[in-house]
């Protein structure tokens, strides 16, 4: 299995909105990616609490595939494209990790 986890810091405030009425919507839009991006075995889009640190980001995706065949296909699909084009005019920086582990791991 491979775990993708990747997070964004956004920018203050873009097209009159807040980072986080930003990071709201694009969580909602990521999160319809859940089901239309057939590789992907899991997925949680999440918001930083309100209340906790302000240098932190915005939003995180954590997702689960079969393998990095499975990762790659999510990451060229276009739903995937055009969210990655949609969070990109929003974002001032990103952060991302994939690793391997086992299946009965994630228990």
């Amino acid at each position: 299995m491979v775990k993708h986890i990747v997070m964004f810091k956004l920018k203050e405030e873009f097209n009159g909105k807040t980072a986080m009425e930003n990071a709201a919507e694009a969580r909602a839009r990521a999160e319809r990616l859940r089901d239309l991006v057939p590789s992907v075995v899991k997925m949680k889009a999440v918001c930083n609490a309100p209340a906790a640190d302000g240098t932190n980001y915005e939003l995180a995706l954590i997702c689960d595939f079969q393998d990095m065949e499975g990762l790659n296909a999510y990451q060229n699909h276009p739903e995937h494209v055009k969210f990655g084009a949609f969070i990109s005019q929003m974002r001032e920086s990103r952060a991302c990790i994939d690793y391997e582990y086992e299946a009965s791991e994630s228990k």
